[in-house]
């Protein structure tokens, strides 16, 4: 029997909240079994008591608030540790139409895929401004590059995991968890897809995530240089180290040219430029090595993490069976 729990992260949602638990399902075609789960992000209003209300089955609580992409985290573990065979996140704020949760696990079901990424009409959502629409489609193309995933609508939260990929996602990111685990699921030859998706038109509260167009701006750019840094640091670091190297070779080839032609005279300038970009070359270089060797480490003992959790599930099934 197929398991589903629908996981919403929340802080302070106690005016969203209730509006969102209407429209879930609980009941779903090909799914023997729908639960829902929220997890509570340091919360300083009534959202427990609306969670409670509504008829959750699993609340998890944060003592202090940790971030978007850590409740979704502790929301995507706590769902394995209750058995869920697929898990489906959506937002608290009531973006996203419920109705599309079959088409959203559509693909997993059938084992087509591993995670599915509701894509959302960016074009046609009026709340949406023309400069948050651009930077929609310009981190989603970023990502694609990164990734190499085909996937239109990189921010989206309304997403669908089977219990393969929730165990393989590990995000290290304190903002957000979106681009992330696209980066990762492409790192890790996770097979994902889009499926287009309806969002509602009552906007319920206004994005927490775009306080400001410049900092969001500053934000994203540096969450995607990291994701980068931690997922590609040779090409993060050795591509601009040669770079830097054939620079500072030519510009010291040119000191010698001088030097030879000019017998000695002037362009001291360029020794000095080349002996900077040859340093900072070999020292990107050196930095690059180093990065992917603590990257093959990190993904081994993410290996091992995966491994250890599908021995104790297999331990635990055979001791249900033997009681």
């Amino acid at each position: 029997m197929t398991k589903l729990i629908i996981q919403i992260p929340c802080y302070n949602e106690e005016e969203t909240l209730g509006v969102t638990l209407h429209d879930l399902p609980r009941e779903l075609p090909g799914v023997g079994r729908v639960e829902w789960l929220i997890v509570d992000d340091g919360s300083s209003d009534k959202t427990v008591e609306v969670a409670k209300a509504g008829g959750v089955d699993h609340i998890v609580r944060h003592v202090r608030n940790l971030g978007l992409a850590r409740a979704f985290m502790t929301g995507l573990e706590t769902c394995l540790q209750l058995g869920a065979d697929v898990i489906v996140n959506t937002d608290a704020d009531n973006q996203y139409v419920a109705a599309d949760i079959p088409k959203l696990i559509a693909p997993i079901l059938s084992g087509k895929a591993q995670m599915v990424i509701g894509a959302r009409p960016i074009g046609s959502i009026q709340h949406f401004s023309v400069v948050k629409k651009a930077l929609q489609r310009l981190g989603s193309w970023f990502v694609r590059i990164l990734s190499n995933v085909d996937v239109p609508d990189a921010p989206s939260g309304f997403r669908a995991f089977s219990r393969e990929a929730a165990m393989e996602l590990h995000v290290f990111n304190q903002d957000t968890y979106t681009l992330e685990t696209i980066i990762q699921a492409g790192h890790k030859r996770i097979a994902v897809v889009s499926v287009p998706i309806r969002t509602n038109e009552q906007v319920l509260r206004p994005s927490r995530l775009i306080r400001s167009t410049p900092r969001y701006i500053f934000r994203s750019a540096l969450t995607i240089a990291r994701i980068f840094m931690t997922y590609q640091p040779f090409n993060f670091f050795v591509v601009p180290g040669l770079i830097s190297l054939a620079v500072g070779v030519l510009t010291g080839l040119r000191f010698v040219y001088f030097y030879l032609t000019a017998r000695g005279q002037g362009h001291i300038q360029s020794l000095i430029f080349a002996a900077i970009l040859v340093s900072v070359g070999g020292f990107l270089i050196v930095t690059g090595l180093l990065a992917d060797l603590l990257s093959v480490n990190r993904t081994l003992l993410e290996r091992i993490e995966t491994r250890i959790q599908l021995l104790t599930e297999r331990l635990n099934s055979i001791e249900s069976k033997e009681r």
